[in-house]
């Protein structure tokens, strides 16, 4: 008898530790934001990249970055913008019956990924803050972005210009605003979120419309 409830105090120790460690390792009862961009116009802004940098004294949770995938469709990056946390690996799978040679010479990032078709082609490490622009040595007209910060808070503006942004602890951050043909920055103020808010945030940027770029039709040649 006395055996047995010996193991029974055990199994509830280690459900205890458990529990605690999972209320630790999660954001409990955080914080939202509900964002929106429009344009001058005030016609929703879409691609609209969104993140809350955390200032000294606001301490995050250990979140580990979530592996993200860019890929290339009827020979275009899809999605056009990605944004990433520091420390993302990002697969860039050809979903196209033709060859892609990936490339960036960017500063936060430069590498290669020569001629490759299928989803075959290496993981890329992005392990610096900053602005990656996407090209393909074999089709000029295709670009993309890929936008890396120093937060696991972000998200992208739909056709809506909404995003959602979910489960931040409690502190202050610096709201950061950014579209990879936008003419001027946007004036974000600091905020402070406190545990079970719901902020509403609205934005009013000026950018360049993305133009639909000339590509030839896809031929026997397989260009």
């Amino acid at each position: 008898m006395m055996m047995f409830r010996d193991k029974r105090r055990r199994e509830w120790k280690w459900v205890c530790v458990l529990s605690t460690a999972l209320l630790i390792a999660l954001p409990a009862c955080g914080a939202s934001l509900n964002a929106k961009v429009i344009d001058p116009a005030g016609v929703p802004a879409a691609d609209v990249v969104i993140y809350a940098l955390p200032k000294v004294g606001t301490r995050l949770p250990v979140i580990a970055p979530r592996a993200k995938t860019t890929e290339q469709k009827d020979r275009e990056f899809v999605p056009y913008v990605t944004a990433v946390q520091v420390g993302t690996t990002v697969k860039f799978p050809n979903r196209d019956p033709v060859f892609h040679h990936v490339y960036s010479f960017s500063a936060a990032k430069n590498f290669e990924i020569r001629l490759y078709s299928g989803g075959s082609a290496p993981g890329i490490l992005f392990d610096k803050p900053g602005t990656v622009i996407l090209g393909c040595n074999i089709h000029d007209w295709m670009i993309g972005h890929i936008h890396v910060v120093e937060t696991p808070y972000f998200g992208i503006t739909g056709k809506d210009g909404r995003t959602l942004i979910s489960d931040l602890v409690a502190g202050e951050y610096d709201i950061r605003v950014w579209h990879p043909t936008q003419r001027a920055a946007v004036d974000a103020k600091p905020i402070r979120l406190e545990a079970r808010t719901n902020v509403e945030l609205e934005f009013t940027m000026d950018s360049v419309p993305r133009k639909k770029q000339f590509k030839p039709p896809a031929d026997a040649v397989r260009y």
